[in-house]
């Protein structure tokens, strides 16, 4: 296959964690370009059995052929991981191995005609799934200034959320929010003197903001947390987690890794399985230098207890 675009983040800890062997059943809730993927059904050599979920059509496509290729056996659901628990139970499995890498594929960042990167100009469309959903565009026409400041400020933790929401009803009345590039110089104009000393662009937290607000990917998250407990405690029962399953969870800001990491100790402490990382594992500085979109990685997994 051509290049597929896009550098899985933390490979050699993905695998490790998972340690997936002959037969599995490999759950990939973000199949993205399936590099992931088809690293672990390769491990897992061609008996393996791979199923895949991505929103992104395109790249769900890529991924299902990058898999097939190791010879594993591949199920593809277009579909958010908030139906992976229903969709393995329908197709009369039961999961070896779950990994949700929660990060964006490369490419989806790379192509402006998403709207994901304030860096040069596109659509404020940030949907990962482009059929239907929406659009960042969307909430900033129709969200209040309160709205739109609760929004900046909790889902992209902004200390100056409501002097950015207030710009952003500013400008709107002027002329409609369209594209990427006049809601970061928004952004900009909105920290003033501020943005000079910034370590990030001013822009970066209500990109991101926006972003898990059009994706809802914090719920999505809360609903796959929900079903790994609810895998661990019918692992016995022919759930959609087999006893001694493991989860590899990849987080890339501190919402996302809050959540996983309070939903694993709980399962600890409830005695369902037990934590492989007692803290998350992050990117060495040698993979940062050859892929440093993994800077702010943090993976977390866990083991399902084995009946005795």
């Amino acid at each position: 296959m051509p290049d597929s675009g896009h550098i899985p983040v933390l490979p050699i800890d993905v695998a490790e964690t998972l340690r997936p062997s002959t037969g599995n059943v490999i759950v990939d809730c973000t199949a993205g370009r399936g590099g992931h993927a088809a690293q672990l059904a390769r491990i897992a050599k061609s008996e393996a059995t791979v199923i895949l979920f991505d929103l992104d059509k395109e790249n769900l496509n890529y991924a299902t052929t990058r898999v097939e290729e190791t010879g594993a056996t591949v199920h593809a659901f277009h579909a958010s991981f908030v139906t992976a628990a229903s969709s393995v139970t329908a197709l009369g499995l039961q999961a070896d191995c779950v990994l949700a890498d929660l990060g964006f594929a490369s490419n989806q960042m790379d192509e402006m005609g998403r709207g994901l990167s304030f860096k040069g100009g596109g659509p404020l469309d940030m949907r990962l799934n482009t059929d239907s959903g929406m659009r960042a565009q969307d909430i900033l026409e129709t969200h209040s200034e309160e709205e739109l400041a609760n929004l900046i400020y909790e889902l992209g933790e902004e200390p100056y959320s409501r002097r950015i929401a207030r710009k952003i009803v500013l400008e709107r009345e002027k002329e409609p929010i369209l594209d990427t590039a006049r809601l970061a110089q928004i952004v900009r104009s909105a920290y003033g003197a501020r943005a000079r000393t910034s370590r990030m662009h001013p822009a970066t937290r209500t990109f991101m903001a926006l972003r898990i607000a059009v994706n809802n990917e914090l719920e999505a998250l809360d609903h796959l947390l929900q079903d790994v407990e609810l895998g661990c405690r019918t692992a016995n029962d022919g759930g959609w987690l087999k006893q001694g399953a493991r989860v590899t969870v990849i987080s890339f800001h501190s919402l996302e890794d809050r959540r996983v990491k309070h939903a694993f100790v709980g399962l600890e402490k409830n005695g369902l399985g037990t934590r492989i990382t007692r803290k998350p594992i992050c990117a060495s500085d040698e993979e940062i230098a050859r892929n440093p979109r993994s800077r702010p990685a943090k993976l977390r997994a866990l083991h399902l207890l084995q009946e005795d």
